[in-house]
């Protein structure tokens, strides 16, 4: 059993920065995701992590703004979001899945911290 959980969320400015954290109990050493809901939206993958952390993956939308990586010594994955919009307010969450591949759909992650809210203003 792997539980997750998010910190690092707020509300900022259009232009400004935020870090996620996603800390995870035992080991962290999944593959690893963050997704984002916004109000009647579907959830979306955002980025991800392979459990090395040699690939990472990243949606279109936020690519060259975020960054993920991890740090598989303190079993945590971290998300920083760089040039934030009014349209990368969410809810977000991390998700860990207990096979290879970082995968973008959502049903194939086993586990699920509760997701921490971001919000921008423009």
């Amino acid at each position: 059993q792997v539980q997750l959980v998010e910190s690092g969320g707020g509300s900022v400015q259009a232009g400004g920065s935020l870090r996620l954290s996603c800390a995870a109990s035992g080991s962290s050493n999944y593959p690893m995701a963050w997704f984002r809901q916004a109000p009647g939206k579907e959830r979306e993958f955002v980025a991800g992590i392979s459990w090395g952390g040699g690939t990472t993956y990243y949606a279109d939308s936020v690519k060259g703004r975020f960054t993920v990586s991890r740090d598989n010594a303190k079993n945590t994955v971290y998300l920083q979001m760089d040039s934030l919009k009014p349209e990368d307010a969410a809810v977000y969450s991390c998700a860990a899945r207990i096979v290879l591949a970082v995968v973008r759909d959502s049903r194939l992650y086993h586990y699920w911290g509760q997701g921490t809210q971001v919000t921008v203003s423009s």
